[in-house]
């Protein structure tokens, strides 16, 4: 985790000058879908244990900034409810579960509430040692449970024996550890919807995720809490992104702090960065309205980034200027 935002501070930028910035444009469009800023909210589990509306509020508070929202499988508002207040694109977020049956309810779901693509978590064949959860013994409030599981699938209010998280002991009820690249075709025969891999960070499975005719790939060492020191996030974008050659949108995640963290993650080469925590921060310290601000915040330090270096396009934005 630390890694991941080190990688980021080590980077400086080549400002150039006496370029006409009057009216930066920090507008894209990614994967058919116009956004106002390259920027998403990336999933994250249970946003009502930040506010009492969870992902209903985050997915207006993105609407209102103009970005994307990628829904986890775990939230705990229904995928329809989500939907209903939306005001910009949505995305489900997977992971691959051992009921086939169950993983393709949630894909249809998702195609009827008007979600516009997948993206299938391939980092988590098992959870990683995440060593607060085993020392706080993480469970659920009785009052909160992934609204889109059903509840028999889903028993994280207990606590395990020493110290046993919940999470750690559902998903590894939950999650098929088996699959490989020959399941995707399985995947991609059930939908229509394009589908991005998250959890790349080798050219080698960038590769892959090209041959098996991907959408998009989603450069990430889950926030830092997968594996203890695997390479960071923003140190492996470079190398996927020659890998890909272009051919599929690469995004990144992992330690988005800043309007110039985006602009740096763009030189390196990414069609759009997610952010994790700051947006459940700002849910919980203001709800809808908080995701809004912070998201207006990033896409404020982004246009005067964009300003003060003299790329007033995002297509102006290569590896130029950084150092």
């Amino acid at each position: 985790m630390d890694a991941n935002r080190t990688a980021f501070d080590a980077v400086r930028l080549r400002p150039r000058v006496l370029v006409d910035v009057a009216e930066p444009d920090p507008a894209v469009r990614l994967i058919g879908s116009g956004l106002s800023v390259p920027v998403g909210v990336a999933p994250t589990a249970y946003h009502r244990m930040a506010h009492p509306d969870g992902e209903v509020e985050t997915a207006r508070g993105t609407g209102v900034a103009g970005a994307l929202f990628v829904v986890s499988t775990f939230a705990s508002r229904t995928l329809e409810d989500i939907a209903a207040s939306a005001a910009g694109p949505l995305w489900l977020q997977l992971y691959w579960l051992r009921d086939r049956a169950k993983l393709t309810r949630l894909v249809r779901r998702a195609e009827a509430a008007g979600f516009s693509a997948l993206v299938l978590t391939v980092d988590t064949p098992h959870l990683g040692l995440r060593r607060r959860d085993l020392r706080n013994g993480f469970a659920l409030d009785p009052e909160l449970a992934p609204a889109n599981l059903d509840d028999q699938d889903a028993n994280l209010q207990h606590q395990g024996r020493d110290g046993e998280s919940a999470l750690a002991r559902h998903a590894a009820q939950a999650f098929d550890a088996s699959i490989t690249w020959a399941d995707l075709a399985w995947l991609r025969g059930l939908t229509t919807l394009p589908i991005l891999l998250k959890g790349v960070l080798t050219a080698e499975d960038a590769l892959l995720a090209v041959e098996s005719e991907m959408n998009g790939v989603i450069v990430s060492n889950h926030g830092g809490r997968q594996l203890d020191g695997a390479v960071p996030s923003l140190v492996a974008l470079r190398e996927v992104v020659a890998a890909v050659g272009g051919r599929i949108p690469v995004l990144v995640d992992g330690s988005v702090r800043s309007g110039r963290d985006v602009f740096v993650a763009l030189a390196l080469g990414a069609r759009a960065v997610l952010v994790g925590r700051p947006v459940l921060w700002s849910l919980a310290v203001g709800g809808g309205d908080g995701v809004a601000d912070m998201l207006r915040l990033l896409t404020r330090e982004f246009v005067q980034t964009m300003a003060l270096t003299g790329r007033p396009r995002v297509a102006d934005i290569d590896d130029s200027a950084i150092a």
